[in-house]
C-alpha cells in the first residue's frame, strides 16, 4: 500500500503547485483564463469559486476550487478543495524558483474513480515532484521541465482532509465513502514527497481499511 499513498499525496501536492505556478506566472489574471489554462495543462475542467492575489503581500488565496475528471472517467468530480492559501518568496520566484513560506491546503473531498475500462483516475495526472530531499535527481528535472520552475521547499504546510470516495463506474455496488476528518495537520520544511510520509501514515490510520482495499486497483486498465 506504500506506493499508493506516495502517489496519492504526490498527486495532491502537485495539483496545488500547478495551480500556484499558473497564478504566479501571470501579472494580470482572470478567473476564466486560469480555468482554461488548467484545462490545457491537465485535460480536466476546473471551477474556481473565488481567488485573490495580494497586491502588497506575496500571497494567493483560492476558495471553492473544483477539478473534474476527463470524459473517459465520466466527467465526475476529482478534487473539491475548500481553500488553497499560498504565501511565497517573491525574490525566489523572480529567479524561477518555487519557495513557499506557507501553503494551507484544505481538501474537502477526493474522489477516486475507476472507469468502465478498469483504469483509475489517480494515475492520469502525469506531473512529477522531486523525489529526493536534496531537490536533485530525475524528479526535480522533470518538475522543472513541466513547469518552468525549480522547486525549492514549503516552509510550513498546513493540511486538512475531509472525505474520500471510491466510485466504480462499471459496478456501483463497489462505491464507498470514508470520512478522514483531518484538521490542520502542520508539517515544516517540506522538500520532497518523502517528507509527506508522516501525513500518509496519519491519513491511513484515519481511513481504516478504505485505502488498503484499493491497493490492487489497476493503473492502466484491464487489457
Amino acid at each position: 500500500m506504500k506506493w499508493l499513498f506516495k502517489w496519492l499525496f504526490r498527486l495532491l501536492l502537485l495539483a496545488v503547485v500547478l495551480i500556484v505556478i499558473l497564478l504566479l506566472s501571470l501579472n494580470s489574471i482572470l478567473r476564466v483564463y486560469v480555468e482554461h489554462r488548467i484545462r490545457a495543462q491537465t485535460g480536466m475542467d476546473a471551477e474556481i469559486g473565488k481567488f485573490s492575489v495580494g497586491l502588497i503581500e506575496p500571497a494567493v488565496t483560492i476558495q471553492n476550487f473544483k477539478l473534474y475528471n476527463p470524459p473517459d472517467f465520466g466527467g465526475t468530480p476529482f478534487l473539491d478543495i475548500r481553500e488553497i492559501h499560498v504565501e511565497y518568496d517573491r525574490a525566489a520566484l523572480a529567479k524561477r524558483q518555487l519557495h513557499l513560506t506557507l501553503l494551507r491546503f484544505n481538501l474537502a473531498e477526493l474522489d477516486i474513480v475507476k472507469n468502465e475500462a478498469g483504469r483509475t483516475n489517480i494515475f492520469s495526472l502525469g506531473v512529477t515532484l522531486p523525489s529526493k530531499k536534496s531537490g536533485g535527481g530525475k524528479g526535480a528535472a522533470a518538475f522543472k521541465k513541466q513547469t518552468g520552475f525549480e522547486f525549492q521547499s514549503v516552509d510550513v504546510l498546513n493540511v486538512s482532509v475531509g472525505t474520500a470516495k471510491f466510485i466504480d463506474l462499471k459496478d456501483q455496488r463497489n462505491n464507498r465513502t470514508q470520512k478522514i476528518g483531518l484538521e490542520n495537520c502542520v508539517m515544516k520544511n517540506v522538500k520532497s514527497q518523502a517528507d509527506l510520509a508522516g501525513l500518509a501514515v496519519l491519513i491511513a490510520l484515519r481511513g481504516g481499511d478504505f485505502f488498503g482495499s484499493l491497493v490492487n486497483l489497476p493503473r492502466y486498465g484491464t487489457n
